[in-house]
């Protein structure tokens, strides 16, 4: 062999040597490319192998009901319009009983099946038959829903028990996070729903609508992945774009400095909820990073104000003077400086500061709610002397005590919302200086929605009279008793296990009535005027969320400027974001 051969073998092997060593690299780098990594909202997923939409401890923030679980119609609130997705219209009759639902067609499960009129009569009728109260949604429809026909494949008609304007907005769009799921029967309809795991990849569950299909999860419950199901009946249709990334995977990396480590260093398309000082230090290290507002507050408003829920069954705070005691002794002004960095503002009600809501604060204003009951009113003297009218001495420790036990106060918070416990950990200051032993404790999301919905708390930092955006009544309905519990029981909504029959009278009244109607304004002054005095719960701030998004490989998120979406990534809107992210470059 000559030298020049002997060059160009070398050659030929030095090249073969750098493709074995660049190869890998290189597919790694264009994978990740192809793929947006999202923060799971919610934090760790307790029961990772349970894709059942409707049992209690059910998770859908972690990919489940932003991948695979498709909405009928989601409700966007930068256009106000009703965006058919499955469903392509829904109207009501001139008496508002009886409902038409209209699905698209051409629509299939991720197994092929054709998705019709009679999947949807299926999971309505699961949901209404006796017994499957605890089911999500469930107890809801029973009040409503008479019966549900089917006179062919695209078209369902719900038969109600009494009028409801809000039919389709309360319960097949996406208002806040998500909807009511409909599933398939040919998979469901020998299954027992409240034990149904709908797990089983050795069937290829679970099957649902939306582009993607589950990969699979490990076993902490930290991580989910998802591939892209080429099949999609909305790209083959043309109703939708088949989404860009080829892979979704919704990550828990912790505390909210190792989420956005992750950002900082490219590993995280879109974060969850952070601090403004942490945001401002991620910006910094990576000039990528957006979020809804370029300048501070950078901040969006969320639909659910926040409040400090009292459980009303459990002494001390079964009583309303106490509960007016704790009110008296929140500033919310330090609240706003402190917790939120100055990014928010305090609430007087439990609505979101949307316009349509705040016409409605404005008529309490009107009538005089707030000067008979001054709920931003911080009075350290007032409250201590509503607690010694109830009997309580101050002890030598600084903390009141009666009958020789401590006036304590446990506040519980979801483990990751680092907001709401900032909040929680002001208001323990606060309340330690007018005498309660105030404590806080962080609790998985499981255990803390289980807690609060079978009565087994004292007090929590929550969001939980959230339903409302444009009208009030939803919200309302929330501390209803139709939907109170004896403790120990599951209460879905009504966590503050508050009972006021005459409340619930006037919220019944509004609720057949249609949006707008004047004569929701007594009634909703009346219901208000009973709120407020009993307090079940305390409005502190409207909710202001920080969501930074990374355009290094994907662009085009929502912005206030490019607002054609909200920004929320853990609810089931999020397919609007999902079909109109693009890669970065491309």
């Amino acid at each position: 062999m000559n030298g020049r051969k002997l060059v160009f073998v070398a050659l030929c092997f030095v090249l073969a040597l750098s493709a074995i060593a660049i190869t890998p690299a290189r597919s790694q780098a264009d994978e990740r490319k192809s793929t947006m990594i999202l923060d799971i909202d919610g934090g760790k997923v307790a029961a990772p192998d349970l894709w059942n939409p409707f049992v209690p401890g059910n998770r859908r923030d972690h990919g489940f009901h932003q991948a695979m679980m498709e909405p009928l119609f989601i409700l966007n609130y930068e256009t106000g319009n009703y965006d058919p997705w499955v469903g392509e219209s829904m109207t009501a009759n001139d008496t508002l009983d009886k409902w038409t639902l209209k699905l698209r067609k051409g629509v299939t499960w991720s197994d092929g099946v054709p998705y019709t009129s009679k999947d949807v009569a299926f999971t309505i009728n699961m949901l209404i038959k006796k017994g499957n109260e605890t089911l999500d949604r469930a107890a809801e429809l029973q009040t409503f829903v008479k019966s549900v026909e089917t006179p062919d494949d695209q078209t369902v008609i719900f038969n109600l028990l009494k009028p409801d304007p809000r039919f389709r907005l309360d319960y097949f769009s996406v208002r806040i996070w998500g909807s009511v799921n409909i599933v398939p029967e040919h998979i469901w309809k020998d299954q027992d729903p409240l034990t149904f795991k709908n797990y089983d990849p050795a069937k290829g569950w679970p099957v649902f609508s939306g582009p993607y299909k589950l990969k699979g999860f490990n076993d902490a419950g930290t991580e989910f992945t998802y591939v892209r199901d080429d099949n999609w009946w909305g790209a083959k249709t043309g109703f939708k774009p088949l989404p860009a990334p080829k892979t979704l995977v919704w990550t828990w990396a912790g505390p909210e400095e190792a989420r956005a480590a992750l950002m900082a260093d490219n590993k995280l398309d879109s974060l969850m909820d952070i601090t403004i000082g942490t945001f401002e230090a991620l910006k910094k290290k990576n000039p990528n990073v957006i979020a809804w507002l370029d300048q501070k507050p950078y901040v969006t408003l969320d639909p659910c104000a926040r409040v400090f829920m009292f459980n009303t069954a459990r002494a001390p705070w079964d009583t309303k003077e106490m509960r007016w005691a704790v009110n008296y002794a929140i500033d919310r002004d330090e609240i706003v400086n402190v917790a939120y960095e100055g990014t928010t503002v305090k609430s007087k009600s439990f609505f979101p500061a949307y316009a349509p809501l705040n016409a409605y604060v404005k008529k309490l204003e009107d009538a005089g709610i707030f000067e008979k009951y001054p709920l931003w009113t911080h009075d350290v003297a007032k409250s201590k002397s509503m607690i010694e009218a109830l009997g309580y001495k101050m002890g030598s420790d600084g903390y009141y005590a009666k009958d020789g036990k401590t006036l304590t106060m446990d506040i519980s918070t979801h483990n990751a919302f680092i907001e709401k416990q900032r909040i929680a950990d002001v208001l323990v200051e606060q309340f330690q200086k007018v005498g309660i032993k105030a404590s806080r404790h962080d609790e998985a999301a499981a255990t803390w929605d289980d807690n609060r919905n079978r009565g087994n708390f004292d007090t929590q930092m929550n969001w939980h009279n959230c339903d409302s955006v444009n009208e009030p009544w939803a919200s309302m309905y929330t501390l209803s008793i139709k939907n109170y519990k004896p403790v120990g029981q599951l209460a879905t909504t009504n966590g503050a296990h508050w009972q006021n029959q005459e409340y619930s009278d006037l919220v019944d009244q509004i609720g057949v009535l249609p949006l707008g109607d004047p004569r929701i304004d007594p009634l909703f002054i009346k219901a208000m005027d009973i709120y407020y005095r009993e307090l079940p719960t305390i409005p502190i701030t409207q909710a202001r969320k920080l969501i930074p998004f990374n355009t290094t490989y994907w662009t085009n998120w929502p912005t206030a400027k490019n607002n054609y979406a909200s920004a929320w990534t853990w609810w089931q809107s999020f397919y609007e974001i999902l079909t109109a992210v693009k890669p970065a470059g491309g």
